[in-house]
């Protein structure tokens, strides 16, 4: 391994690690929050609260394909800039919200069915507001095996 890719993985623990308190932060301030993840567009776990690392990974790859979907239907409006701001999927349980967090990042919650369904989308927005130049993925270059 070179010391650049040591280094750029450094940094990214650090930025992880900065991450997980503002997660938990989100995830304390509204009743009923189960997990907190954020992902790149390729669905890589970039930070989480409140789930095992497995059920993390999970997620992040599903929404990764999920915002895809959601990018195809965007591009469908002739005014729209094609891109997914915000997926709110309800299904029995539970609440799903999958928010653009960053270039290349995106937020995602899962909720219990009784959270207050406004007020999450509001801190989640707030969030990406605050912090969103940390949620930011840029592209992976391309590796060489050696």
């Amino acid at each position: 391994m070179s010391q650049q890719t040591r280094m750029s993985e450094q940094v990214a623990t650090k930025q992880r690690l900065n991450m997980d308190w503002m997660l938990e932060e989100l995830a304390s301030s509204v009743p009923q929050t189960r997990n907190v993840v954020v992902l790149s567009s390729d669905g890589l776990c970039m930070a989480q609260f409140g789930t095992e690392n497995d059920t993390a990974d999970r997620l992040a790859a599903a929404c990764a394909g999920l915002q895809s979907l959601s990018a195809a239907i965007a591009s469908e409006f002739p005014r729209g800039d094609g891109r997914m701001k915000l997926v709110v999927v309800e299904v029995d349980g539970g609440f799903f919200y999958l928010m653009a967090a960053g270039a290349g990042a995106y937020l995602a919650v899962l909720a219990d069915d009784d959270v207050d369904a406004g007020f999450i989308g509001q801190r989640m927005r707030d969030l990406v507001a605050r912090i969103g130049q940390h949620l930011s993925s840029p592209p992976r270059a391309d590796r060489q095996v050696p």
